[in-house]
This record gives structure tokens, C-alpha cells and sequence, in this order.
């Protein structure tokens, strides 16, 4: 249900990033204000001039992609939208994750209230009440091509508001659209002279998780900065590399922010000072632990060019035809995905990168040739125990997918609509992919974070810095430390939460400023 938090105020002004996760994630309330509500009406009624016209307008009178020349005779168009609708509710497989299809809806509701498609405020009004009523359209996971809009999964939407098809109720249970609609008093929707097509033709699906992701990859990537300084201290690496003058021959902001991050972790460290000066015989670490600002700092950098785009999307207004501040009716092709489907893939190359050389730190730390000391896979009694060998393997394959993931779906187009659509984006599958390298990469440095804490702890009586003893703490009060082998998967698992809901970041944080 919707929290007791100030509703979320929707046609105000283009909605920022956290307020999409806010109703995504915490079912944060939403409601329309009230200039909205006069755009909305004041266009309608363009749409309705229109409509009384002799003359043919797309999605008013006319049929729709390769049928946009068919008239269609005013008694029946309403019928026209209501198929359309029903005959683009194609999706199929598995159910798309509930915090997707919110954030698909409250960036629909907010391109309806900018006044520029022409539907009716009682539409806008429907779809911020079934948002606050927590009723949740079923959405499946294939289906959109990322142009014409997400078409499928949009349609999947608009067909519940219409009281068809199956949604989730706020407690998680399935039910049939009309009587979910029903137990809240919501009526369903009978769809008007372009209102079906206003409905769909929007890259909000795959906006949505680009924000979500975006979002994940904020606490993520700075997870990754902590994970790595814990293997530099474990693996008796040095943080001379780290200093800020360095970072300024080279000035990328990710690659600065990376250091910064890695040095606060490190402030501290008896076991880095046990090793630094003239006795300390190596020349320099390896790439893993050495040039780890510069790789996380690309994804940083990736990602702040991701919010750019992402915040340019937030402000725009995406539906065909459009009605201009001047009052015309225009086609468009503003729904076409590419700016955000480019990002899409862009940030999946990051987090393959990003994981890859987590990975690396873990196997270097699990190799008694590189080490400098521990045992073989940090095994209690190697050759009886195997250590974390295994938990290694599951890295490398999550790596190994990730970098198929990596692989970019905005270059492969399909023509579709007889031609007529004959190139698309393929955003919503560049989105799809991320959330699940998104996924992968919370894993990959869960694993290190597992290896950096046996690690630590095995090279005591050196102590570790404040905010990595703190975090290592953290983990063995949660999983255990060193012994004899034990099953490993539910301690990755609980690691991998700690990662992904911030408590990692946190941890490291308050060590900080004790």
C-alpha cells in the first residue's frame, strides 16, 4: 500500500529520479496537480475538434502503423481504441518485476499530464489511482521492439485500466483487472478518440529501468570501490597508487571519486603500513589492484552520462502524434528508444568491467603464489578444506555471462508492421539485460567482499583500516570467519543483500565519521 509519506505530485514539473524508484520500490503515493488537470482538458478538447473533422488524423480517425490511411467512421472508434489495445497486449513469458511495471505507469501517467497527448483528465486520474491503490498490471517479459514505444508491456497497462486482462492486488495475489478495479472503486476506463494510442506509444518501460538501474548501480559501484580497497589491504597491496595527486594527471570525475573512496577505506591501515617503504620489494601491484580507480571510475563516468540522458527523457514528451503548445496535431518519431537504448548498452558494458576485475581481486587472493602468504583458497586445512574455490567458479560464471550481456541489443533491428516500422530500437531488451547484469554484478562483489574478510581476518594480529575492519565485522557477525568448510551459498546470498541494500555503504560510512 502506499506509504504515509507527502504524496509525490505528478504534472508539476518533470519527475525526478528518486521520485520513480520512491513509487516503484515504496509504493510512494502520487497525485496530479492541479494545472495538469486544465492542459489536459484544454488539449482534449483539440482532440475532439479533430475528431469532427471531415478530415483524416492519425490515432483519431484513422487506423493505426501500416493502417494509418483507413478511416474509421466515428460510431466506431471507440471500439478502435479498445482494439487496439487488446491486439497489442501481445506480451508473453515470464511476469516483469513489479517495480518495473510501477515505474512504467507513473512515467505514462506523467507524459498524459503534460497536456500533450489529448486524453481526457479521467484517464490520467485512473492510472494515478490504480498506482495508489497498489493494483499492479501483469506485464510479460517479451514483447516490445523499444519503437512505436514499449508497445506491448504499455498495452498490458492501459488494458487493466480498461478492466481487462490480470493484475496483482497489493498483497501480491492474482485476480482478474474488473475485479480488482471494483474493490477499490475505481471504474474502468472507456476509451476515447486517441486515448489508446496516447496509451502505448511511450519509451516509459524502458526508462523505468534505466532509472532502476541506475539507481541499483549508484550504491553498487561505490560497493565495488570499498570491495576493492579490502583487496588491496588483504593481498598486502599498496594505496600509494590512490593518491590524489596522481588521479589529477588524469582528471575523469569517476576516476577521482574511485580513489577518493578507496583511500577513505584504507585511512588507517596497519596492515598497508606494516609493508610500505624501501623493504617492501615489489615494484608495483598488478592491474586488478592497481588500476582499479580508472576502471570504476569509466563506469562512473558511463553512468553520469546515463543520467543525462535519463533526466532528458524524464522531460520529454513521448507519443505520436503529439499536440504542439500551438495547438497542431503532429506525427512524430519521438518514440523511437535509441537515446535511451544506446545508454542502456553502454552501462552494460560498465558493469561487465566492473564485475570482470572484481573477479580477478578474488582469484588473486585465493592463489598462494599471489597472495603474499595466505593459504591456498583460504582453506582452514587445505587439501581437506577447498576454502572458497568454489565461490570463485560462481564469479567467473556470473563474469562470463555478463560479458554476453555486454553485448549490445541497440544495434540489432528488426522491420516490423509491413515495413512500416522498419527500424527500432530494441530498448526494452537493452533494459532487460541490464537489471540482470545489475544483479550479477551485486553477486560478483558479494564474493570478493567474502574473500577480502577471510582474508583480513587470517592476517592477524595486523589490524585493518577503521571502515574495512568495520565492514569485515559486519560480515563475520552476519556469515562466520575462518574454519573448516561449511555450505557457502546462504552466506553469498546474505552478502549480496548487505551489497545491494546499501549496508555495505553504510557501514563504511559511519566507520568514517567515529
Amino acid at each position: 500500500m502506499s506509504n504515509s509519506r507527502s504524496a509525490i505530485v505528478v504534472g508539476a514539473a518533470p519527475l525526478a529520479t528518486h521520485d520513480i524508484v520512491a513509487v516503484a520500490r515504496t509504493h510512494a503515493a502520487v497525485t496530479i496537480a492541479p494545472e495538469a488537470h486544465d492542459r489536459m482538458a484544454a488539449t482534449r478538447a483539440i482532440i475532439d475538434q479533430r475528431a469532427a473533422s471531415d478530415q483524416p488524423h492519425y490515432g483519431v480517425s484513422t487506423g493505426f502503423g501500416a493502417l494509418a490511411t483507413t478511416f474509421i467512421a466515428p460510431e466506431r472508434r471507440r471500439q478502435l481504441q479498445a482494439s487496439l489495445i487488446r491486439s497489442h497486449a501481445a506480451g508473453t513469458g515470464p511476469e516483469v518485476g513489479r517495480d518495473v511495471i510501477r515505474a512504467m505507469h507513473v512515467l505514462r501517467l506523467q507524459t498524459l499530464t503534460t497536456g500533450h497527448t489529448g486524453v481526457r483528465p479521467l484517464v490520467a486520474e485512473t492510472y494515478a489511482a490504480m498506482l495508489n491503490a497498489c493494483i499492479t498490471p501483469i506485464v510479460r517479459e517479451y514483447g516490445s521492439l523499444g519503437c512505436s514505444g514499449d508497445l506491448a508491456p504499455l498495452a498490458h497497462l492501459a488494458l487493466a485500466s480498461m478492466g481487462e486482462g490480470t493484475v496483482r492486488r497489493a498483497d501480491g495475489t492474482e485476480c482478474d483487472a474488473i475485479t480488482a478495479l471494483a474493490e477499490v472503486d475505481i471504474a474502468p476506463l472507456q476509451l476515447q478518440e486517441k486515448e489508446g494510442l496516447a496509451l502505448i506509444n511511450g519509451t516509459d518501460g524502458m526508462l523505468g529501468m534505466l532509472t532502476l538501474a541506475l539507481h541499483d548501480l549508484d550504491t553498487l559501484i561505490t560497493t565495488a570501490d570499498i570491495a576493492a580497497a579490502m583487496s588491496i589491504e588483504s593481498q598486502m597491496g599498496t594505496d600509494a597508487v590512490l593518491a590524489a595527486d596522481l588521479m589529477a594527471l588524469r582528471p575523469h570525475h569517476g576516476q577521482a571519486r574511485s580513489a577518493t573512496i578507496m583511500r577513505e577505506t584504507l585511512a588507517g591501515s596497519r596492515i598497508v603500513a606494516s609493508h610500505r617503504g624501501p623493504d617492501d620489494g615489489r615494484v608495483q601491484d598488478a592491474y586488478s589492484l592497481r588500476c582499479t580507480p580508472q576502471v570504476h571510475g569509466a563506469a562512473r563516468d558511463t553512468m553520469a552520462h546515463a543520467h543525462t540522458i535519463a533526466t532528458r527523457e524524464l522531460a520529454s514528451v513521448i507519443d505520436n502524434p503529439v499536440i504542439t503548445n500551438d495547438g497542431r496535431l503532429e506525427s512524430n518519431g519521438n518514440f523511437h528508444g535509441a537515446p535511451v537504448a544506446a545508454v542502456l548498452d553502454f552501462l552494460a558494458i560498465s558493469v561487465a568491467d566492473v564485475a570482470s576485475i572484481s573477479e580477478r581481486r578474488t582469484d588473486r587472493a585465493l592463489d598462494p603464489a599471489r597472495n603474499r602468504g595466505l593459504p591456498p583458497f583460504l582453506a582452514h586445512e587445505a587439501g581437506v578444506d577447498s576454502g572458497l574455490m568454489i565461490a570463485q567458479y560462481s564469479a567467473a560464471g556470473i563474469v562470463s555471462e555478463l560479458k554476453r550481456l555486454a553485448v549490445p541489443a541497440s544495434v540489432d533491428s528488426i522491420p516490423s508492421s509491413a515495413m512500416q516500422e522498419d527500424h527500432v530500437s530494441m530498448g526494452w531488451a537493452a533494459a532487460r539485460k541490464l537489471l540482470r547484469a545489475v544483479d550479477g554484478l551485486a553477486r560478483v562483489i558479494a564474493i570478493e567482499l567474502m574473500t577480502a574478510t577471510r582474508a583480513l581476518a587470517l592476517r592477524e594480529p595486523l589490524r585493518p583500516a577503521a571502515a574495512s575492519g568495520t565492514i569485515a565485522a559486519l560480515i563475520t557477525r552476519t556469515c562466520g570467519g575462518p574454519g573448516p568448510d561449511r555450505f557457502l551459498s546462504p552466506e553469498i546470498e546474505t552478502i549480496t543483500r548487505l551489497v545491494s541494500d546499501g549496508a555495505i555503504v553504510r557501514a563504511a560510512q559511519e566507520a568514517r565519521h567515529e
